[in-house]
């Protein structure tokens, strides 16, 4: 889950990192949403995926 949360971290600093006016840039409008999505996306996974260990 660390692993996720870095990951959304991740996605808000490239959307920070944009140099448009606002973040309109491709960092912000693009890039960094898709990556913090897929944050979110392994963060799920990582919640509702069971384990084989018994």
């Amino acid at each position: 889950m660390l692993i996720g949360i870095g990951i959304i971290v991740l996605g808000f600093v490239i959307m920070g990192l944009d140099s448009e006016p606002h973040g309109f840039g491709f960092l912000g409008l693009t890039l960094g949403p898709i990556v913090t999505l897929g944050g979110f996306l392994f963060q799920f996974y990582a919640i509702f995926a069971h384990s084989e260990k018994k």
